[in-house]
């Protein structure tokens, strides 16, 4: 009977977060032959299959995700131990993946993301910030910013902070156009949107909101697309205000137009008390916080 060691789950949890050996050997400080044998000696002694070897590198298997819950509850409680015991905070390493909507990522959360890693210098953050929220449960991200709160699945919800979103229009644009001076008045300008089939949460479908039957002339399914066309003139547009405020646009009816969106982090239930997704998601709710007056900024 093969004995199982304990420490064989370090380089399990490190092949399973960089997803190829090279990358886990140098992070642990071994070469990838020790690598490639402590994974064998764990795969026997659990008599499973951990992993997939693809060419592209090593991918989890049903019997490896299952292990891999469990190795890092092992590891936030050894953590633990050595903060309580030792008296020293947590030393966090590994990945944390952290997926959200393109303008929430690339707007807010980049020019902020480096002062998580500056606080755990041995944590890789990876920001996957696109037009569509990632499958927690397919392990596309381990955190995800979602416009609202999930209503199936092992998943924890907590709400991070509301934002506002205005209309907004070059001033080119606005200076060489018919007045708006309504609602009803954006039915003679061209409207920057979303594509109708790709909005992928009902949340960004407020067209509506602003005037029955509004529809967009020019559709992308980003929002940094719509704010660029937008800043180069394409026409009118709604954007949140934590993007457009800065940009070098004019704001259309401020006071008859103002929608508020929510936007919620999510998890696993499995990830919660990780250390390192514990400790990224109480950095997403510090900034956040911190960050009220952007997100809603008082109304001019």
């Amino acid at each position: 009977m093969n004995r199982f060691d304990w420490d064989d789950l370090r380089y399990f949890l490190s092949v399973a977060r960089a997803g190829r050996l090279t990358v886990a050997a140098r992070r642990l400080g071994a070469d990838h032959a020790t690598v490639s044998r402590r994974i064998t000696s764990l795969e026997t002694a659990l008599k499973a299959k951990l992993f997939e070897r693809r060419p592209h590198g090593y991918q989890l298997t049903a019997q490896g995700e299952q292990l891999l819950a469990n190795a890092e509850a092992i590891e936030t409680q050894a953590l633990a131990a050595q903060s309580e015991i030792g008296g020293a905070d947590l030393t966090l390493s590994g990945a944390v993946r952290v997926g959200a909507p393109d303008g929430f990522g690339s707007i807010f959360l980049a020019p902020r993301i480096g002062a998580l890693a500056e606080r755990y210098p041995e944590l890789d953050i990876q920001l996957v910030a696109m037009s569509r929220i990632p499958s927690l449960s397919k392990r596309e991200a381990d955190i995800a910013v979602s416009l609202n709160p999930p209503r199936e699945g092992r998943i924890v919800a907590r709400k991070l902070a509301d934002y506002d979103l205005a209309l907004y229009a070059a001033p080119a644009y606005l200076d060489a156009a018919l007045p708006v001076r309504s609602p009803q008045d954006l039915f003679e300008h061209r409207i920057v949107g979303y594509i109708d089939d790709l909005i992928y949460t009902p949340e960004l479908d407020y067209l509506d909101e602003v005037a029955k039957g509004l529809r967009p002339r020019i559709q992308s399914s980003s929002i940094l697309a719509q704010l660029a066309a937008t800043e180069a003139g394409a026409g009118v547009c709604v954007l949140p205000r934590f993007m457009a405020d800065g940009a070098r646009l004019r704001r259309v009816l401020p006071r008859e137009v103002t929608l508020t969106r929510s936007f919620w982090l999510i998890v696993h239930a499995d990830l919660r008390d990780v250390a390192r997704i514990r400790a990224t998601m109480d950095f997403l709710v510090r900034e956040t916080r911190a960050a009220r007056a952007v997100l809603q900024p008082e109304t001019a």
